[in-house]
């Protein structure tokens, strides 16, 4: 079988269908038409995928901070990838997996905080008061600890659709859903069986 080329888009078109954050971190590779897609090949890239989920430095990353994220985030997206597929398959995750899924949950600090809201109500928020890179993928890795402790893996599922990898948390009432989108994956394979279905009459 012939190997997919890879290639690479900006962070900031990964695709948001997962309908979890630990899905979406996943999702960061793809496959686009037959080729394979890493949406992280720089660190700004790693930036503006996190900034479309709020998350962003609260001071400027230096040059060895920068290198440092690209590397890190890779190793965690690399770890939950695992963990969400041995979950999916009904395994125990493995030690290695667990551990940098470990490191990352450590590195991350956080203090409470009071603030008050524009009506002035007061409510408890945590401030991270960890290392830049640490307080950056620190969310990330606790969202995909929670997917692991309370989710669902019967509603973790794969795109249907052959060509995609896409994984998502089936929030449907039913529990249903097939596609990482009807808009794309799902009518691109009803087009495919149309298709079919007349060339099968034709030929009759």
């Amino acid at each position: 079988m012939t190997q997919a080329r890879q290639t690479t888009t900006d962070g900031r078109h990964a695709p948001m269908l997962g309908d979890h954050l630990a899905m979406d971190l996943l999702n960061t590779e793809a496959r686009v038409e037959g080729t394979a897609v890493d949406y992280w090949q720089h660190e700004d890239e790693v930036l503006a995928w996190l900034a479309r989920y709020g998350i962003a430095p609260v001071a400027r990353l230096d040059k060895t901070e920068r290198a440092d994220l690209l590397s890190k985030a890779k190793t965690l997206r690399a770890a939950a990838r695992r963990l969400v597929g041995q979950s999916k398959d009904g395994k125990v995750g493995d030690a290695s997996a667990l551990h940098a899924l470990n490191a990352y949950l450590q590195a991350y600090v956080t203090a409470p905080r009071l603030q008050r809201d524009k009506q002035g109500k007061l409510s408890l928020a945590r401030t991270a008061c960890s290392g830049t890179v640490a307080a950056l993928l620190g969310p990330v890795a606790e969202a995909v600890s929670d997917l692991l402790i309370e989710g669902d893996f019967t509603l973790v599922k794969q795109c249907e659709h052959p060509d995609c990898v896409l994984w998502f948390y089936d929030r449907t009432k039913a529990h249903k859903r097939r596609w990482c989108s009807m808009a794309t994956c799902g009518n691109r394979f009803k087009a495919a069986q149309f298709r079919q279905r007349n060339q099968g009459a034709v030929r009759e």
